[in-house]
């Protein structure tokens, strides 16, 4: 299993353990309430959804990264198509960041 195979699959664990939260709206709500560890932008996010994410996750010193994935795959794996994911649980967000720096 690649490691954008097994970025999937924790993401998927992550959403029915109710720690994700995918959609720039809800995950700006997460960020600015302090609920996020760590919010995940996909590769085909457009410039200035991703300029929003890294103001409001740098305002409130919430780590950020932006993966290789896109919101197609994104939507495969969770059943919805999104664009920016929110992670509301630090274990999950430290191991997720491992995984996406070494998708291809």
């Amino acid at each position: 299993m690649n490691c954008k195979e097994k970025f999937l699959n924790l993401l998927t664990i992550c959403r029915k353990a109710g720690k994700l939260v995918p959609g720039f709206d809800p995950a700006k709500e997460e960020i600015l309430s302090h609920r996020a560890s760590g919010v995940f932008v996909t590769a085909d996010a457009s410039a200035r959804t991703k300029k929003e994410v890294r103001f409001f996750c740098d305002r409130e010193n919430i780590p950020t990264w932006e993966t290789e994935l896109s919101m197609e795959d994104v939507q495969n794996a969770l059943g919805r198509k999104a664009g920016v994911l929110a992670v509301c649980d630090k274990g999950f967000a430290k191991r997720l960041m491992e995984l996406s720096d070494n998708i291809e």
